[in-house]
């Protein structure tokens, strides 16, 4: 297949005229001018597919699903709107319960949009547990790590942990060693312990300044900390609700070069204002925004990359190089996707178009 596009973001940067030939969906062939055997002329911008890191459903279904049907449902739900890569992101749950879900997802890994598995939780701060049980939070052991890491058989790609815990110091390096990307998230660290944390390995932020101290509060908190380390890239939820517009212009200010966006999507996103669960514990959507039921916190979001990619790029008049970078070539590279994030030669032909209407649409 050959793709004539009128510009496009090529390895990164912005190019005019050119085209790209498809064989066994990768990227064979990229060259400058027309090309008259063209099968398909994209007049818009050709951006890569999206690559969300951390979603948990949406559809009305959830990755936690025992019915195979649901995980379907949120991969779909979320292809329609240009994720083509993901991590199945996983809340809290016991132990043997959460293995039981890592191995349902295991079978999807490499073969779907799945790229790997997110663990967001148990070891997470009862003081920021946010929409997480409570009753779930425990403190990490490399053994117990071990067990949900044979689980996963190496599916595992991302593990959210709080580094002020007992022993997560220990688990930090564990995981490391074992290849797994390590995101500190629900957390009240200190900045000393948050340093301790990136000197170990740590290299995400998960949903920043959500499920930690905000921006400005204190100068020794691990927010403070994250929004000065170029180690760490941060997870931003643009949903309008999750972060505060004016902390977000400092953000990308100081740190637009190392921002994520990601979903934190639950079974509401694609879906419709109602009653939704997150684990066990009762959700309410309202306007899109979803909150629990017992204390009003933020219970993820019902947003979509699309919406995101847009909100950065319009809202926020993020340039389209630096919205890819962000929305694909940014998470792929941090979790080590491989051939996925960019339109370069060798890479996958995950590749959408933003009309000149500013609509995302898939390129089938």
């Amino acid at each position: 297949m050959i793709i004539q596009a009128s510009s496009g973001v090529v390895e990164g940067a912005l190019r005019k005229n050119f085209w790209l030939e498809i064989s066994n969906n990768t990227i064979s062939h990229i060259e400058n001018g027309a090309n008259e055997k063209a099968d398909k002329v994209i007049e818009g911008i050709l951006i890569p597919g999206f690559v969300d890191i951390h979603c948990h459903g949406g559809g009305g279904a959830y990755f936690s699903s025992p019915d195979p049907e649901d995980i379907d449902r949120v991969i779909d739900a979320h292809a329609q709107h240009g994720t083509t890569s993901m991590l199945a992101s996983l809340v809290s749950e016991p132990i043997e319960k959460l293995i039981e879900q890592i191995k349902r997802i295991n079978p999807y890994v490499g073969t779907s949009a799945i790229k790997g598995i997110h663990l967001e939780g148990p070891y997470l701060s009862h003081a920021r547990c946010g929409a997480h049980d409570p009753s779930l939070l425990r403190t990490p052991s490399v053994k117990e790590l071990q067990r949900l890491l044979d689980a996963g058989q190496g599916n595992i790609s991302m593990i959210t942990l709080a580094p002020e815990l007992e022993g997560a110091l220990d688990a930090i390096d564990f995981l490391v060693e074992e290849g797994v990307v390590v995101a500190l998230g629900h957390t009240e660290a200190t900045a000393h312990i948050a340093l301790e944390a990136i000197d170990y390995g740590a290299t995400i932020i998960t949903h920043f300044t959500n499920g930690m101290p905000k921006l400005g509060n204190d100068a020794g908190t691990i927010s403070e900390v994250a929004l000065a380390d170029d180690r760490l890239s941060l997870e931003l939820i643009l949903d309008g609700a999750h972060i505060k517009k004016e902390d977000t212009e400092e953000i990308l200010a100081l740190a637009s070069h190392r921002s994520i966006l990601v979903t934190d999507a639950i079974s509401a996103a694609g879906s419709i204002d109602g009653q939704y669960k997150i684990g066990e514990l009762d959700v309410d959507v309202s306007e899109g925004i979803a909150r629990l039921v017992s204390n009003k916190s933020l219970a993820g979001s019902t947003l979509t990359m699309d919406r995101a990619f847009m909100k950065l790029h319009k809202d926020f008049k993020v340039s389209i190089e630096d919205a890819v970078n962000s929305s694909s070539a940014l998470p792929a590279g941090e979790i080590g996707m491989g051939n996925v994030g960019e339109i370069a030669l060798g890479m996958s032909a995950d590749l959408l178009e933003l009309t000149q209407t500013g609509e995302v649409v898939i390129i089938h």
